[in-house]
């Protein structure tokens, strides 16, 4: 059973940064697509970045184009999300999830993740 714990969240100022981490359980994780979503207050998820397993290629959300980048260690089981520039529309809780199925797709759609953590939240003030 794959589980992930992200970490690293907390409250920022705008224009400072954050490296959100999301360490992952299980044997094969250069094996799994990667993926980091947001969920702000009342409204529903969304994608913010993906990472191939098989070469690390990336896709990012136009919003965060630029600011973020995704990013894994597979020796460390870990996928991170760094976060510049940061903005109030930024805060969300954020979330990893992973697609073991051993796809060499980037997916952007949330629906095809079948492993999510419990989320860390980012507070971006103004």
């Amino acid at each position: 059973q794959v589980q992930l714990v992200e970490s690293g969240g907390g409250l920022v100022q705008a224009g400072d940064s954050l490296r959100l981490s999301c360490a992952a359980s299980g044997r094969s994780f250069s094996a799994y697509a990667m993926g980091w979503f947001r969920q702000a207050p009342g409204k529903a998820r969304e994608f913010v970045a993906a990472i191939r397993r098989s070469d690390g290629n990336t896709v990012y959300a136009d919003s965060v184009k630029g600011r973020f980048t995704i990013s894994r260690d597979n020796a460390k089981n870990t996928v991170y999300l760094q976060m510049n520039s940061l903005k109030p529309e930024d805060t969300a809780v954020y979330y990893c999830a992973a697609d073991t199925s051993w796809t060499t797709q980037l997916w952007v759609d949330g629906k095809e993740y079948e492993r999510w953590g419990q989320g860390t939240q980012v507070t971006v003030s103004s």
